[in-house]
């Protein structure tokens, strides 16, 4: 039975890369999201705006305070991630080593999806 994993892309904070060092990149990230849709495993992937793009809610007893910005404070953010479907976790480091390697130096976290 397959599993669904969370293949997270970790980003420093900061002004994405110029088009020259940005596009080579996002050829390779699409020539690798096409063989994994090829594969069967790609169920999806997105990217994420700017931390400052979020809004954290906390209950309080009866109230839910809103705060603009990120949970944490940091100088790396989740930049994006893919969800994938995998025989095993051995199957889902060798996609998530793959994506590392096509977006280094970003690192990339593998994680389950419990459903």
């Amino acid at each position: 039975m397959t599993q669904k994993y969370l293949l997270g892309i970790y980003q420093p904070d900061g002004e994405a890369p110029p088009p020259e060092v940005l596009d080579p990149i996002m050829e390779n990230l699409a020539a690798l999201n096409e063989e994994m849709r090829a594969k069967g495993v790609w169920v999806f992937a997105v990217g994420l705006h700017p931390p400052s793009t979020a809004t954290v809610l906390r209950a309080e007893g009866d109230d839910v305070l809103m705060t603009d910005g990120p949970f944490t404070e940091g100088k790396e953010h989740i930049g994006g991630f893919t969800v994938i479907r995998a025989e095993d976790l051995d199957e889902a480091l060798e996609w998530g080593r793959r994506l590392a390697g096509v977006l280094s130096p970003l690192p990339v976290e593998v994680r389950p999806i419990a459903v």
